[in-house]
């Protein structure tokens, strides 16, 4: 059961980088307001991956 825990969060971290790399490309091409808030959306996801990441290290 741990060894499918593992895989499950390492998923669900794959599709949320996924997503935010999205964003920030996505509102990297929106010359507006709104694709500067979906890149700061965007990076602000990445963040809190890398954070959650290096947690564990510390």
């Amino acid at each position: 059961m741990e060894g499918t825990k593992k895989w499950i969060v390492i998923l669900i971290n794959l599709v949320l980088f996924i997503a935010c790399m999205a964003l920030v490309i996505v509102g990297q091409k929106t010359i507006e307001v709104k694709g500067l808030v979906m890149q700061l959306v965007g990076l602000a996801g990445i963040l809190a991956l890398i954070y959650v990441y290096n947690r564990k290290y510390q």
